[in-house]
């Protein structure tokens, strides 16, 4: 039986935060691969601008390539309309029926959980491994499990890595033409440079 993590998001960019994440679930639950999954059309940031799906796609894969155990799906790019976890999380369910899948989130997601659409396939579907960002405080499960009964035997929370990087951070750097090249991958910082992201307002 595989062992898969599962890490969406709308990478615009993805940084050294992310892959950071990835590694310490990797490391602390054994996980056999990390599955990278970019938003197409992100419900919860539906007012935002965000950068093409395609150029998000190619960032990702710029980010995780040379890591066997990481690899891109991109599902939720590929699927019209917005893009809801349960969803996601249904299809590679059905696709690796055998395998144990854990969804990796932010502590601050974790928290917010109950207000998205369906946690309770959510959590049918998957574990959740929630992670610490600088900032948000460490979730309550007792509170959580209330609103969403089996959610708390189905979490796993992380104490490490501390994230204190963001993407809007890293695009305000590019707008400001600051220097970002501590903040993500090489590859990317190239790709964003190349293709003149996050230069207008």
């Amino acid at each position: 039986m595989v062992r898969r993590g599962l890490l969406g998001g709308t990478f615009d960019p993805p940084h050294v935060g992310h892959l950071q994440i990835a590694e310490e679930a990797r490391r602390k639950l054994c996980l056999d691969e990390i599955v990278f999954i970019p938003a197409g059309l992100p419900w919860v940031k539906a007012s935002m601008k965000v950068s093409p799906a395609r150029q998000r796609l190619d960032m990702i894969k710029l980010a995780t390539a040379g890591k066997p155990y990481y690899s891109v799906n991109d599902l939720e790019v590929r699927r019209p309309g917005p893009s809801y976890t349960w969803q996601t999380l249904q299809e590679l369910k059905a696709h690796y029926p055998n395998d144990e899948l854990y969804f990796i989130l932010g502590w601050d997601n974790l928290t917010s959980l109950p207000s998205w659409h369906h946690p309770d396939r959510i959590i049918a579907s998957a574990c959740l491994v929630a992670a610490p960002r600088v900032g948000s405080p460490r979730p309550d499960l007792h509170e959580l499990e209330a609103r969403v009964p089996g959610l708390a035997v189905r979490t796993v929370i992380l104490t490490e890595p501390e994230i204190d990087v963001s993407a809007t951070t890293i695009r305000q750097r590019v707008r400001l033409g600051e220097p970002i090249g501590h903040l993500v991958p090489p590859p990317v910082a190239e790709y964003i440079s190349a293709n003149r992201l996050y230069r207008g307002n």
